[in-house]
């Protein structure tokens, strides 16, 4: 949304994103669309160069991670693209992320929930510090609404550091329209006011505009140019609906926040449907608190296993969530051609991981 926005108000833009669901330059835009081939392999041929420079010099101790190496790309991408504001959205978790080398206009954290508590910690306050990592020195920074403990961090390091915290919480929802395919509402917030129509789907949704327009309207732009580029944006394999008769999703929801996004929208939208869902995810995510959300509302359950070294067996994810009635599918592909059998008012959700979900979306949209 912040990109799209900033793009209908003409400014050059890059985007930077991860995990990419198909090809590895999504990761990478420049005005919305992505750097081509031959711009990204000049881009790693850049960074692999310096950093053998770094490591024979005794410069650096190890080669740059993939990640720290695409961000770098990145980066260098953005300066030679002419790119005059920039969209980072960090890897992880903020304080220790590649990303956050930088003197940002503004940083934005959206709600925290329990996510990669490998690295951040099994708390919400212990992640919390992660996330708010990214509020730098003096420089302001904005917060949806937020657990009561997560927020108490967050106002803790910004007090640290001098940086005004702004909260989506001051703007307010009137006339809000749920449907199926997104939401239109009245956001009236500190001398402003935006009329929105919002084409990503889900409740949640909601709250991140909130969030994206407490940013822009800091950054000054204008309401009319907030609501037009939001009306615009994009978001693949985030509750995409990428056909219909059957309709049919990817959501990439592999945390507990958003396996419960998903399920509200589920059932607010598709109860009474005959509901297939297609799940697989990678081994660091927690099953037992995503599967008692998401597998009561299939009728038809899939389980299978995307083409990754981290991810769970097929075979694994019954076992362990207890789902006996599950179809276990080898690969991605096998699992579409169960769904093939739904019928054209039935509802089909392909989730668990964005690795699952570019997969499918390729195969699904060739």
């Amino acid at each position: 949304m912040l990109e799209s926005v900033l793009r209908h108000a003409g400014v050059r833009t890059g985007l930077y994103t991860s995990p990419h669901l198909v090809e590895p330059t999504e990761r990478v835009r420049i005005d919305g669309r992505p750097v081509s081939p031959e711009q990204f392999a000049d881009a790693f041929s850049h960074v692999h160069g310096t950093a053998g420079r770094l490591l024979s010099a005794g410069a650096i101790d190890m080669h740059p991670t993939y990640f720290e190496t695409v961000t770098a790309m990145a980066f260098v991408l953005f300066r030679d693209l002419g790119a005059q504001t920039v969209v980072l959205e960090t890897g992880m978790g903020g304080r220790l992320d590649a990303t956050n080398v930088v003197d940002p206009l503004l940083s934005v954290i959206t709600p925290i929930d329990f996510d990669h508590e490998k690295f951040l910690g099994d708390t919400i306050p212990q992640i919390a510090r992660e996330k708010a990592g990214i509020i730098q020195p003096g420089r302001p920074a904005v917060t949806s609404r937020q657990h009561p403990a997560a927020l108490r961090v967050l106002e803790e390091r910004a007090a640290e550091t001098g940086s005004p915290l702004l909260s989506a919480a001051a703007w307010r929802v009137d006339h809000l329209e749920l449907h199926p395919y997104g939401s239109r509402f009245h956001a009236a917030g500190p001398g402003a006011a935006v009329e929105v129509s919002c084409p990503l789907i889900g409740a949640h949704q909601v709250e991140n505009a909130l969030t994206a327009i407490a940013a822009l309207s800091h950054l000054g732009i204008a309401p009319h140019q907030i609501a037009a580029g939001i009306a615009a944006t994009g978001w693949p394999g985030r509750l995409e609906r990428v056909s219909s008769e059957p309709d049919v999703f990817l959501d990439g929801a592999h945390n507990p926040a958003g396996a419960r996004a998903l399920a509200g929208y589920i059932r607010h939208f598709h109860h009474g449907r005959r509901v297939w869902m297609v799940f697989g995810a990678m081994r660091d995510k927690n099953l037992a608190t995503i599967g008692p959300v998401l597998f009561p509302l299939a009728s038809e359950l899939i389980f299978t296993t995307p083409a990754q070294s981290r991810a769970f067996l097929a075979s694994e994810i019954r076992d362990i969530s207890g789902e006996t009635r599950a179809h276990v599918t080898a690969h991605t592909g096998e699992a579409l051609a169960l769904v093939r059998q739904a019928r054209p008012g039935d509802a089909v959700f392909i989730t668990g991981s964005l690795y699952l979900v570019g997969e499918a979306r390729s195969l699904l949209m060739g």
